[in-house]
């Protein structure tokens, strides 16, 4: 089967159509007949070559997936061919002391589709029986792909590690990404004041259409950590949802409430940062990690999509063919929400 990938590591011109052999499912596996894939900035990464992350080669791109299932293996009774579904892309063994917990998101075994497996943006991919959900009714496969990976990640940082109660104040650091455009919906739909942060004051209307109560669009010789303070009525900021890193963790550390917590969900600019630990101690405040989620966690952000308290933002959908440009969009300055794949007859 054909799908949109990589021979070898490197930038957007090493991306090409590539063959690989149609997946086969196990017992309590799915196939599923992909409709629509999602990207997500893993896949620059994975392109690139994440250290200590070997993988096959041809190496098929994409984590979000949604489609129809196609084919079940031994011991799955209840799907049926041609039922819609979405994919759940973290993988865990189900077997050791963090799955047995509910916590398989900590799992020593974990995996994400697409970065660790071959991904989504392809005809068909199989995973686990418990990784397969049926889609909302009249939501299309393209606004079920631009799901799984960035809402299950933005609730698990915001409501579990980040333990973000009603009242309390948020801010999101960037406005433009896929898991950004979700952690504003989810941290409204908590009962939280909002801001976000962003270059762009086009980005910064678009995200307060989605629910933020305030926008502060950075500009040059303004302080981050400052302007935060200020819109915090200067009692700083309860939860600060960061996935920069070096460009801004010192700044935005000095912005946090006394007990605040500051959430790590990835380091774009760069991971090794210089902070100042009396900010910490004398604030009592904590620095968290967080990446995925739990089941339980997904299938309780997947219910408020089901109920319409929050809704996948699409920035674009592009065409089979138009794959190397769909992982160039993913760059653009102007980029807002999710870059969904639709995948070829």
């Amino acid at each position: 089967m054909k799908g949109l990938g990589f021979r070898e590591h490197g930038g957007l011109d090493r991306v090409e159509i590539v063959d690989i052999p149609t997946p086969v499912p196990g017992p309590n596996e799915v196939r599923i007949r992909v409709q629509a894939s999602a990207f997500n900035r893993l896949d620059r990464f994975t392109l690139e070559g994440i250290p200590g992350v070997p993988i096959e080669r041809p190496h098929i791109l994409g984590s979000d997936g949604a489609g129809t299932v196609d084919a079940v293996g031994d011991r799955v009774f209840d799907l049926t061919p041609g039922a819609r579904v979405l994919l759940n892309p973290g993988l865990s063994d189900g077997t050791c002391t963090a799955c047995r917990a509910g916590q398989e998101s900590l799992c020593r075994s974990f995996r994400i589709v697409g970065e660790h497996t071959q991904g989504t943006a392809t005809e068909f991919v199989v995973v686990p029986r418990s990784n397969v959900y049926p889609i909302p009714p009249a939501m299309s496969f393209g606004e079920a792909a631009a799901f799984p990976l960035v809402f299950q990640t933005a609730y698990r940082a915001l409501r579990t590690v980040g333990e973000l109660r009603t009242g309390e104040r948020v801010a999101i650091i960037g406005a433009g990404g896929g898991v950004a455009t979700a952690a504003i919906q989810i941290a409204k739909a908590a009962g939280a004041r909002v801001a976000v942060t962003t270059r762009s004051a086009e980005k910064g209307e678009k995200a307060r259409k989605l629910g933020a109560d305030a926008v502060l669009v950075e500009e040059a010789g303004t302080s981050l950590d400052r302007r935060l303070w200020a819109w915090s009525e200067k009692e700083g900021v309860d939860v600060i949802f960061d996935s920069v890193g070096l460009v801004t963790v010192p700044r935005t550390l000095r912005a946090l409430a006394r007990g605040g917590r500051l959430v790590i969900i990835g380091a774009t600019s760069g991971p090794i940062v210089e902070v100042d630990l009396r900010t910490v101690f004398w604030r009592q405040a904590s620095i968290r990690g967080s990446t995925m989620a739990s089941r339980k966690e997904f299938e309780a952000v997947l219910a408020e999509l089901a109920h319409g308290t929050v809704r996948p933002v699409i920035d674009h959908e592009f065409a089979w063919d138009q794959g190397a440009e769909a992982l160039a969009r993913m760059e653009a300055p102007d980029l807002f929400g999710k870059v969904v794949l639709r995948t070829a007859p």
